[in-house]
């Protein structure tokens, strides 16, 4: 009796994994979601570079606006590719691989090839910093500099970024 209710309790155990499917869904959803609303924003701004343009009526800070909108926009992009990162690598870890990933011949997909929590934490970590970094240029690019001091921390800020993305390049590359 003991045998049949641990059989049963594994059983029940083993296909509970199956609630990350809910993740999964759901995360699918949120990045077509994150990437319908940047294409509209991209959309959005060249609409008003057209209409700016033709119309020959440009304010001081066009230029500006023009780049934080499709910075903006690279911003949801890299926010949806997270969702994409996060959904698959759910699937694959808890789920099943995904076939149709690794058909046509012995050339694996490796951007979606997940193989453990790591290697998640580590492909999403490394996008959600490209996030950060994105969000750092469109800040840069609204904001006014008045002084030597200013433009040397603009360029320090730029230089640490520089040398975190080198090293965080190197995480992961085991030669």
């Amino acid at each position: 009796m003991s045998e049949i209710i641990e059989k049963i309790f594994e059983s029940s155990l083993w296909n509970s994994r199956f609630v990350v499917l809910l993740a999964v869904i759901f995360g699918l959803v949120g990045a077509i979601s994150l990437f319908t609303v940047a294409s509209f924003d991209v959309f959005d701004t060249a609409q008003n570079v057209f209409f700016t343009y033709y119309n020959h009526e440009h304010s001081e800070t066009f230029h500006q606006d023009v780049v934080g909108g499709v910075i903006g926009a690279v911003d949801l992009y890299l926010i949806g590719v997270v969702m994409l990162l996060f959904a698959f690598g759910l699937y694959e870890l808890f789920i099943s691989d995904i076939d149709a990933a690794r058909e046509g011949g012995e050339k694996e997909n490796k951007i979606l090839a997940i193989h453990s929590l790591d290697q998640l934490k580590d492909k999403i970590s490394k996008v959600i910093v490209m996030v950060l970094v994105v969000t750092f240029f469109q800040k840069v690019g609204h904001t006014e500099y008045h002084g030597a001091l200013e433009m040397l921390y603009l360029a320090l800020s730029v230089t640490a970024i520089s040398v975190g993305l080198y090293f965080l390049s190197k995480v992961g590359h085991h030669d």
